[in-house]
């Protein structure tokens, strides 16, 4: 099959139905584990001591429910369908029985493992006969001297722990902003500058990301947030992608959000230089402006981050066959050995093969065009929204804030306080915006079970600070890009 045809069939896909070629998001046992894969006829999972192959989840509507299965060819996964009247029946008595046995205890219980009469050996045996993962947790509960004591709560979690040990559960859900974000701040905090999911919303509401939006985004939190907008645009508008130097941010994350061409033509990128600099002839000039902006917009990188000398196309550090693919798909973008990260860190190592040989729809993050930046130079940005933790905000904002149109919104993500209040505190000072706050975000999860509806015990208790305003036109303030 062509490239091209590949990105048509990739454009028409039904989004709720997977297909050959896109991510998705595999959870494990309820959240025990979370993956992302590419889905391939060749890649695989390795789920506890088992490897099941991923070709039955192609063409499965998101939310499905896989169980591992130990079959003739081996293990596999098999599709779990909705419970029919009967067991719904069953949930019911269920439920009823739980109501009447609230005064059982587990006081009397003691755990010296002797209550359970099938031994490794009985297990091993049944495994070998071909017995299924359900066969082993009802020979389990069966041959448990004090699970019929145990209280309906205690039973039910008797059973789940049994069942991710002998019949684990995969469920196939679809890559968005909220899943991607929960999953990497679970796994992967520091890769996503620990922005939580609910800060990265309030991010997208303060900044009025709206669609036909020119949305100018400061992303070095791998890509996290340039996906959250282009999802929220759905098509129209632009996401500009700046960074300072010659060697763009890495955005890996964007290309797991399963984009269609049509959006991933609306994400583009530019360094700041094209930007704020007139056009000049001499071509010498151009690279020496961007080295000096490089090194007065990063003061708080390592020195590895500081040099702005792009890595050369031979020699040096050896690049693999994604590296390859994604520079002759992308010759505007040079990819740096220092500040790039590998590709979707979450994959699975063993499914990472197949992400290269399957065929992929267009790359986002393509140079935006000249005419496109001198209409952003004429209009200015609809909206700005800043997610560096490792740049001064204060230093970034009265760099980009003139290029945005008068009354624009602006929303500034950091980890700490101190730089949002020196940013927010010079904003009053030179009155370049209004309207200006800080904001604590705050999250607290629940569990919702009967009789047992209480917060969570280990939840994130800290999320970040936010600056937000509103940009004014002040003629009294005449603020200019800096200049070598």
């Amino acid at each position: 099959m062509t490239e091209t045809s590949m990105q048509i069939d990739s454009s028409s896909q039904n989004p709720r139905i997977t297909w050959e070629g896109c991510s998705v998001l595999l959870d494990i046992n309820d959240g025990g584990r979370l993956v992302f894969a590419r889905l391939n006829a060749g890649s695989t999972l390795k789920i506890g001591d088992k490897k099941c192959s991923l070709q039955p989840l192609i063409g499965c509507p998101f939310g499905s429910m896989f169980q591992v299965e130990v079959g003739l060819k081996g293990p596999h996964l098999c599709r779990i369908f909705a419970a029919d009247a009967d067991d719904q029946t069953a949930v019911l008595q269920e439920k009823e029985e739980i109501q009447q046995n609230e005064r059982k205890d587990n006081r009397a219980l003691v755990d010296d493992n002797t209550a359970q009469t099938l031994s490794f050996e009985d297990i091993n045996a049944m495994k070998r006969k071909g017995a299924a993962g359900r066969q082993i947790v009802d020979a389990l509960i069966a041959n448990s001297s004090t699970y019929m004591t145990k209280t309906a709560f205690s039973q039910e979690k008797y059973k789940l722990k049994k069942q991710k040990k002998y019949a684990p559960k995969v469920l196939l859900r679809r890559p968005f902003t909220r899943s991607i974000s929960e999953a990497y701040f679970k796994k992967y905090p520091a890769r996503v500058g620990f922005l939580r999911m609910d800060v990265l919303s309030l991010l997208l509401s303060m900044a009025n990301v709206s669609a036909y939006s020119d949305v100018l985004v400061v992303d070095m939190v791998g890509g996290i947030l340039t996906g959250a907008v282009a999802e929220r645009l759905g098509g129209t508008g632009h996401v500009c992608n700046t960074y300072f130097g010659v060697t763009p941010y890495p955005m890996e994350i964007v290309r797991i959000f399963n984009f269609n061409n049509e959006i991933c033509r609306r994400i583009v990128r530019f360094p700041f230089s094209d930007l704020s600099l007139p056009e000049i002839n001499d071509p010498g000039h151009s690279g020496v402006v961007e080295n000096t902006m490089s090194t007065k917009m990063l003061p708080n990188l390592d020195e590895a981050a500081l040099s702005t000398t792009p890595a050369p196309s031979s020699g040096g550090l050896p690049r693999s066959e994604e590296q390859i693919i994604q520079q002759a798909e992308l010759p505007d973008l040079r990819l740096d050995p220092v500040n790039n990260v590998e590709p979707a860190p979450s994959i699975d190592e063993n499914s990472a093969s197949s992400v290269v040989n399957a065929g992929k729809s267009q790359q986002p993050g393509k140079k935006a065009t000249k005419e496109a930046i001198t209409s952003w130079k004429q209009n200015g940005f609809s909206s700005l929204i800043i997610a560096a933790p490792d740049l001064d905000p204060w230093t970034v904002v009265q760099e980009l804030l003139p290029h945005l149109s008068y009354s624009a919104p602006f929303a500034i993500y950091h980890q700490y306080l101190q730089p949002l209040a020196a940013c927010m505190h010079n904003l009053q000072t030179a009155r370049m915006a209004i309207g200006l706050q800080i904001s604590e975000p705050w999250l607290r999860e629940y569990q919702v079970l009967p009789s047992r509806t209480h917060p969570c015990m280990q939840m994130s208790g800290f999320g970040g600070y936010i600056l937000n305003g509103i940009r004014i036109c002040n003629n009294e303030v005449s603020i200019k890009p800096s200049s070598v």
